[in-house]
Parts: C-alpha cells; structure tokens; sequence
C-alpha cells in the first residue's frame, strides 16, 4: 500500500517536472521574434524595431490563443495557411480612429473640390474603420456638393477594419466631434452605439488592397488622396516608397497628398 503512494507521488513528481521541462522549451521557442517581424516588415512595411517586446508579447498570445508551439512554427503557417496569415495581419494593424480627426485637411478638400466644378475620385489609405472616408462624405455634402459630383474609395490591409467600416457602427468616442446636429442627421443611435445612415455609407466603396502590391494599380487614378496616420509606422526607406506609389496613383502632379501631421519624413 506504502509502495503504491511512493509510486503515486514519484509520478507526480516526474509529471510536474516534464510540465516545467515542456514550459522552458516553450519559453525558449518564443524567445526570437526577429524572423516574425522582418517578413512582416517586407509584407505590410510595418516596422516593430523600437517595439520588439511588445511585439513578442502579442505574437505569443497570439500563437497560444492558436496553439502553435514557436514562432518558427508561426512563420511556416503564414507562408502557407492565408486564413492564419490575414488574423496575424489583422491583429497586427489595428488602429483607431474617429470622424473629423484632423478637419481642417477635410476643410481644405472640400474647398478644392468646389473650385473644380467637376466629378471627382478620393482616396483614403488606410481607411481604418471608415470614419475618414464617411467623414469626407458627410462634409462634401454639408457644404453642398451633390453626391454624384465625387467616390470616394477606401482601402485597408486590416479585414476586421474593412468589416467594421462596411457595418459602420461606432462608439461615443468616435464620433466626438461632430456636433449634435450632424450626428442626428445621419446617424440613427440605440443605446450607446451609433449607426451611420445608409445614405452615407452607400458613398464609400471599400476595398482590401496591400499598397506595395502590384495589384494596386487597378484602382486607376485619383483626383485627391488621403493617407493619414499610415507612415508612422514605417521607416523612412519605407514611407519614401509608399509616398512614390501614392503619388502614381494621382491623376494631377500638382495635388498634394494629405498626409498625417505624424506622417513626418
């Protein structure tokens, strides 16, 4: 009967210690982000240089929350499992946002597109969750341009960001800045959320586009672009080349591109 409990206990002992043995090898399988975060640099040209402990903390989470074991594991599953590949980018991109951030730039749109007397294509890259695109559509028709007289495109990396604009469902603090007025006008709110009208988000199209991709060409051209609050989180090398691809897609030289205050170079 002693026998069969120093068995017990020596089992015991045995499993606790493969259990710790098994948590120092999973420890040591996450301890070299940098592969992870060089081919996510070269994908997205997002860069995590000064953030790389925050960086392990999500990948880990991220790879426990899926049950991978290490990050060469992860690596191996982005090259070849896309579903895997677009929740690593997903979870990786996430930026918030809110209408009228910035307004005076939306001010400056709208006084351009007035002078020109003509239909107009607008892009925003990103579009996040869509509170810039719906901004510049909401403003264009306050001051009185007819809806038909501009599209304006949105385009984001981030699915979960480009679901959340389709649906255009927002917080309090999204919509912060508009006055009562506005908010009234165009969205209809339950509770705490408000849902933007129909009539607006029928004026955005969004698209999910990489910008350093080829395939991005099949846009065309646009008459004004929105590119705020994207090359924060490149480095210089990277924000040079997409200031390049952005300005190919203009249809005038001569228009500036309205980046974010943060988008310094």
């Amino acid at each position: 009967m002693f026998n069969f409990f120093k068995k017990t206990e020596k089992r015991v002992e045995t499993e606790k210690r493969v259990e710790t043995e098994k948590k120092v090898i999973r420890e040591e399988d996450f301890k070299d982000v940098t592969p992870v975060a060089t081919y996510f640099k070269n994908e997205t040209g997002v860069s995590f240089d000064a953030q790389t402990s925050i960086l392990r903390n999500k990948l880990m989470t991220f790879c426990r929350q899926r049950e991978i074991e290490s990050f060469t594991k992860l690596l191996q599953l982005i090259h070849s499992d896309k579903k895997i590949k677009q929740e690593l980018t997903d979870e990786l991109t996430t930026n918030e946002t809110f209408f009228y951030r910035e307004f005076k730039q939306i001010e400056n749109l709208v006084k351009l597109i007035k002078a020109s007397h003509s239909s107009v294509r607008i892009l925003c890259a990103p579009s996040a969750t869509g509170e810039e695109p719906y901004s510049i559509a909401i403003a264009l028709l306050e001051a009185g341009v007819n809806s038909s007289s501009f599209s304006i495109v949105g385009i984001d990396i981030n699915l979960d960001a480009l679901s959340k604009a389709h649906k255009a469902v927002y917080k309090e603090r999204n919509v912060r800045n508009l006055s009562q007025s506005i908010i009234m006008k165009y969205f209809t709110q339950t509770d705490n959320k408000y849902i933007l009208n129909n009539k607006i988000k029928a004026l955005v199209s969004f698209k999910q586009f990489n910008i350093f991709d080829d395939s991005l060409r099949q846009l065309g051209k646009f008459d004004f672009i929105f590119s705020r609050n994207m090359l924060i989180y490149f480095d210089k090398e990277t924000k040079l080349k997409a200031k390049a691809i952005l300005e190919n897609l203009r249809k005038n030289d001569n228009h500036e591109i309205f980046f974010g205050h943060a988008d310094l170079f």
